[in-house]
């Protein structure tokens, strides 16, 4: 099995809605969203999938994130912003710009701090 990994920086603002702690408070996080993608096979190219087509799929949401303030960003304006929910969201979308290539999303990992992060993977 081959795999590639592509991680993305944001930072942004949230709040834990009926969350029983400081973070029901309005802060930020410089985060990081670390895509794992593998493949059996290799392209003709020699890859499992070009880093270009994650950063890709990325782009925009990194872009939409970034500066921003979660809670008011669909879907984060009704979904939790959680760690764990953006680490699915982020799986999700690259796991579509992915679709019909053989390359697949095994793993997510989201950076709130250095030291704190939540993963998602596919069953």
């Amino acid at each position: 099995m081959y795999e590639v990994i592509v991680e993305q920086p944001f930072s942004a603002a949230h709040f834990l809605k009926d969350y029983p702690g400081k973070c029901a408070q309005i802060h930020g996080h410089n985060y990081r969203v670390q895509i794992t993608v593998e493949g059996e096979a290799l392209n003709e190219l020699g890859m499992v999938v070009e880093f270009e087509v994650i950063k890709q799929a990325l782009k925009p949401w990194i872009d939409r994130f970034d500066h921003g303030f979660l809670n008011e960003i669909p879907p984060f304006d009704v979904v939790q912003p959680s760690a764990e929910n953006l680490a699915k969201f982020f799986h999700d979308e690259v796991a579509r710009a992915l679709d019909g290539t053989s390359a697949r999303v095994s793993y997510v990992r989201l950076f709130e701090t250095e030291k704190c992060s939540a993963g998602y993977r596919p069953k």
